[in-house]
């Protein structure tokens, strides 16, 4: 059985047509992530905004040939998954089996995040996104997790898993360890080099967002109240309400820009063997 999923995953991940979707589907990630800075430039210096993933997914349902555009996006989200499904099924057969164990979760990973965002994409392109933004959801399972039995030790659990993340996210930007997901074109000429700085810039300013939204829930843990935690725009507005708040932010949101422009280079660069 593990056998036949495997060489099932192998045959999607060489399917030319999914990994055309997956490339739409990265630079669509990465066009999501350039709205967020967007709106995090405003939530910086005007105050208003949600910069958070729906947020994004909102303004760019009011844009002219916005629905067309979402519709886009979230197909081609589907296939980013798909395309992950079958790198955790099958991924990095060249590598050492902890190594190997390592990437594949990754990748596992990564199909839960492009799988909400791929949901999210597709209520909004229906016109059933709704109007309120996402840090209401993360109160909401704060709020439940908390009232369950060891609640506030489940909801550590998810800090810490949290800033683990946003630790990972650091990591790969400062170590360079992002460049494994390109093929070797990524690294030759000036284009290389700015694939590497918006590569680095990008995954740092991320990880720091991320682990703001590690701390909120930490200290909803500790102060045993939901109301603390919160998603990206909560954590992004935590940034700017810090003493010269709004100039850390327009660095995170320039990092989140960022990435979003590395994503454009993982769509050309995308390693697919």
């Amino acid at each position: 059985m593990g056998s036949t999923a495997e060489h099932a995953g192998h045959q999607a991940r060489h399917s030319e047509a999914l990994k055309r979707g997956a490339r739409v589907g990265l630079a669509a990630y990465g066009l999501v992530h350039l709205l967020i800075a967007w709106i995090a430039l405003q939530v910086a210096w005007s105050g208003g905004g949600d910069a958070s993933s729906d947020g994004a997914l909102r303004k760019l349902a009011g844009q002219p040939f916005g629905q067309t555009v979402l519709w886009v996006t979230a197909v081609s989200l589907v296939a980013l998954v798909l395309w992950q499904v079958a790198t955790a099924v099958s991924g990095y057969q060249s590598e050492d089996g902890f190594k190997r164990t390592r990437k594949r979760l990754a990748a596992a990973g990564r199909v839960v995040v492009y799988s909400v965002l791929a949901l999210s994409a597709f209520k909004f392109a229906a016109g059933s996104g709704g109007s309120s933004g996402s840090d209401s959801k993360e109160e909401g399972l704060t709020a439940d997790l908390l009232s369950a039995p060891a609640g506030r030790v489940l909801v550590i659990i998810v800090a810490i898993a949290i800033l683990a993340v946003a630790a990972r996210q650091v990591h790969r930007g400062w170590t360079d360890s992002f460049v494994h997901d390109l093929d070797a074109g990524a690294s030759t000429g000036q284009a290389g080099s700015l694939v590497l700085v918006v590569g680095r810039t990008g995954y740092v300013a991320k990880g720091v967002a991320i682990g703001v939204v590690g701390v909120l829930f930490g200290w909803a843990a500790t102060s045993y109240d939901p109301d603390k935690a919160g998603g990206l725009d909560d954590a992004l507005k935590t940034v700017r309400d810090q003493p010269f708040g709004p100039y850390l932010l327009t660095g995170v949101a320039l990092g989140l820009a960022a990435f979003g422009l590395y994503c454009f280079a993982w769509a050309r660069y995308a390693r697919t063997r």
